[in-house]
């Protein structure tokens, strides 16, 4: 049983639940897919996803590459990393990512589109929406700040 778990995994290149977890990802999304079929909006959301994918190749993923290779380029310059610290360049691509991604959630509201849906769905304003983005940013950005002198803090004590 090992010989074929190995000659198996040799061959694939993975172990047999990454093959399970896919075909299991690959059934989901094709039950999506069936049911989105048969609704009247079909076309419109695969135009949708194609144009999501198109603008995130084209246009946001050479963006945020750029941008990571700078500050790789900054962070690298500034001082040698120890084998045993942590690493300044993650304590920045963690909180900057989570920041984005709330931007895009939340772009609506923070540019304050559909006001007259949202206060009467909700009977509230979307004035809030580029505050509350910024404070939850400026959260994220200092909680990472926190532990990266922490843990700075503790590589040099060991």
């Amino acid at each position: 049983m090992r010989d074929l778990t190995a000659r198996f995994r040799t061959a694939y290149g993975a172990p047999g639940r990454h093959l399970l977890l896919l075909v299991g990802c690959f059934a989901v999304a094709g039950w999506v897919a069936l049911r989105l079929a048969g609704e009247a909006t079909a076309g419109r959301m695969l135009l949708w996803f194609v144009g999501a994918a198109i603008a995130h190749d084209f246009v946001l993923f050479p963006v945020y590459a750029s941008t990571d290779r700078a500050l790789r380029a900054a962070v690298s310059e500034r001082r040698a990393r120890p084998a045993a610290g942590p690493s300044l360049l993650n304590h920045l691509r963690v909180p900057a990512l989570a920041a984005a991604l709330l931007f895009l959630v939340y772009l609506p509201g923070i540019l304050r589109q559909g006001r007259a849906t949202y206060l009467a769905a909700t009977g509230q304003d979307q004035q809030p929406f580029l505050a509350r983005w910024l404070l939850v940013s400026a959260a994220l950005f200092l909680a990472s700040g926190v532990l990266y002198g922490l843990r700075r803090w503790r590589a040099r004590r060991t």
